[in-house]
This record gives C-alpha cells, structure tokens and sequence, in this order.
C-alpha cells in the first residue's frame, strides 16, 4: 500500500476517521448537521426492535424464517407496524429530523406519512456504528416492492455503504473471507448458522468502491448469485467492478447456488457444511 492508503487502512480498522486540513471546517459543518439524524435515526430503531416484540405477526415471520432472538439482536431487526403516522405520534416535534433523515414522505398537499408500514425493520449502520438507513422487507407477500430502502440523506450515501459490515467487525476479529449476498435476510441467515462474515448490496449492483472497502479487510471475497438468469447478470456486473480493485493476493470467487435457492434457502437445505463445501468449489477470478 502506499503511505496514504495504509493510514486510510488503519483508521477504518479502528473506526476513526483521517482528518484533512482543507476538509476540516466543511466536515464539522456536515457534522453539526449530521448529529441530530443520527439520534433519530436511532431512536426509530429502538421504536421498531419494541414494537417487533409487541407484534406476534412480525416476531412468528421471523420465527418462521428460523431467525433466533440472539440474532436478531445482534442486527437490531425490529418492525414498522401498520398505519401512516407512527413515527409523528411517537417522536412529536421531531418532524423536521424525521423528513431529511427520509423516515417520512412529503405529500403534495405538504403532509406527511411513514415511508416504512409492515415490514421488517434492517437497521443500515456506519463503520462507527451510527444508524444512518433502513430496509423495509415485506412480511405479506402480496406487498410491493419486496424491499424498500431509506432514501439518500446527509448521512446515507447508497454507493458507500454495505449492509452487515459493522456487524462482521463486531462478531470477528479474523475475516478470512467475506461473503457478499444480494439481501438482507442472506446475511442474517448466514450469521444464525455460524457464518458471520456475509454483508450484502444495498438494492443495487455492487460498485469498485464498495468492492475496495472489503478486500481491505479479507483477500478473499466470495459472491453469492442466484443460478438463473438475473444472478448471472448480477455476477457479471460485480466481476467488472472487482477488475480494476485486483492486486497481488487477492481473489474474488463466483458462486452460483442451484436456480430458485439464495444462500438463505440453501443454508436452512442443506447446512454451513455443505454450503462452505459448495464455496470452496466456486469459480475463481
């Protein structure tokens, strides 16, 4: 590495971050700005973990998905119940935080409602550990779209961010690989059955930048895809991304999971054996 990537390196290990003379009075503008979102932010995913242990519907899905207690602590998984003004009855004068940090939607006529009603609740959270997002998943399959993000904000930043990577700082200390996955519930999966190192995309395809933010922290990188015709054009897309961030030493694996599993199904199948078996025979880049 060279001087100023080991010091970057070094600093995202431990969680803090390089300070820059030119960059210092803007950063502690953005971060005066920044602070109140991530109370908010924090304290909806409080409300959401209480109201997941309040909902029998939420905590038996889960349940169903054979998601343990422990595990969805360790995610901090909660639930957005049913209804368009939780947020505002639970957090009164908090409406100005609530609407930049994207938890609630603008009307035309200038009233509001919460972007997230039903679904299980995935906390998106910094190398520090601050939450900055969420990922709404559909509990009643005839809900759309199966998955809904937290909008860009000053504190999220889509192309960025990668779901579960504070988790896997947290859970290990040696990353041997790391597994990147499609959806919230593949790393969630994988962590209920001993595999801690998963994180997965966030809605879209992986770019170089995310890709370099995890070969500094393993060699190995192993994609997870779908075997039919989508995860085949995921695979690719993520393939061109890792070209230009392949140096000595490193190695990204392509593996390709029989057409209609994910590694969430196919975990729950077949077992962490079999699964870490079917990795080792992944094709290489």
């Amino acid at each position: 590495m060279e001087f100023t990537e080991a010091v970057e390196t070094l600093a995202q290990h431990i969680g803090i971050e390089v300070p820059r003379e030119h960059q210092h009075r803007n950063h502690h503008a953005q971060q005066q700005q920044a602070t109140p979102l991530y109370t908010i932010l924090q304290q909806c995913s409080h409300y959401f973990e209480q109201q997941l242990k309040q909902n029998d519907v939420a905590s038996q899905y889960l349940e169903q998905r054979g998601i343990s207690g422990q595990t969805a602590k360790q995610y901090a998984i909660g639930y957005a119940p049913q209804g368009w003004g939780n947020l505002n009855q639970h957090f009164p004068g908090d409406l100005k935080n609530l609407m930049e940090s994207g938890m609630l939607v603008q009307k035309d006529d200038g009233n509001n409602y919460d972007r997230f009603r039903h679904r299980l609740m995935f906390p998106i959270r910094d190398r520090r550990g601050n939450t900055i997002a969420f990922g709404g998943r559909i509990i009643n399959s005839e809900d759309n779209p199966k998955y809904l993000n937290s909008p860009e904000s000053p504190v999220f930043h889509k192309g960025d961010e990668i779901y579960g990577l504070y988790e896997l700082k947290q859970a290990t200390t040696h990353i041997d690989q790391i597994f990147v996955t499609e959806g919230y519930m593949d790393v969630v999966a994988l962590a209920e059955h001993g595999i801690t190192t998963a994180v997965a995309t966030l809605g879209t395809a992986i770019n170089e930048h995310q890709i370099e933010k995890l070969f500094r922290l393993s060699k190995n990188l192993v994609f997870c895809f779908d075997g039919d015709e989508a995860g085949k054009k995921a695979a690719w897309r993520a393939l061109e991304s890792c070209i230009g961030t392949l140096k000595e030493n490193r190695m990204a694996r392509f593996l390709f999971l029989p057409d209609g599993d994910d590694p969430d199904t196919f975990i729950k199948s077949q077992g962490k054996q079999n699964f870490l078996q079917r990795t080792q025979q992944a094709s290489t880049m």
